[in-house]
């Protein structure tokens, strides 16, 4: 199983796990941050991720990119979205409120993988559709190239 391919596998045996804000237990709870981090650690990419806390509505009242750094902090590159399209396994952010603050796992874009507090549950979405359509969005991968 190629890495790619482990991280979506990853991140499917997340799905139908509830919502729950700063939890990030598969099964029990986890919310769109925490499903990402948990996801690429236990695919062995990066190591515990500990938030040290956040509020639910950080997004809303802060213009610090808290979710924005973590990520480029692990990620090897950025896609220019213009030309590159997102491959299984890549990081999709989504401006949303003054941040890039809602996460998702792609699967096969547009498809993606991700918690939200509306659907109340970790579920298959297409990343361009619903209410993710006119956010703004910056992609990122753990490899370089087209690995």
């Amino acid at each position: 199983m190629t890495t790619r391919e482990a991280i979506v596998s990853e991140a499917r045996s997340w799905l139908g796990t509830p919502y729950h804000h700063a939890a990030r237990i598969k099964g029990v709870g986890v919310d769109c941050a925490m499903l990402v981090a948990e996801v690429l650690e236990r695919a062995g990419l990066v190591p515990h991720i500990d938030p040290q806390g956040y509020p639910a509505d950080w997004m809303q009242h802060r213009n610090e990119e808290r979710f924005l750094a973590e990520v480029q902090t692990y990620a090897l590159r950025e896609l220019d979205l213009s030309t590159e399209q997102p491959a299984p396994g890549d990081v999709v952010l989504y401006r949303f409120g003054r941040c890039f603050a809602h996460g998702a796992i792609v699967v096969a874009w547009p498809l993606v993988i991700h918690a939200a507090s509306r659907d109340r549950i970790v579920t298959l979405a297409e990343g361009n559709a619903g209410w993710l359509e006119n956010c703004p969005v910056r992609a990122f991968s753990m490899f370089e190239g087209d690995q």
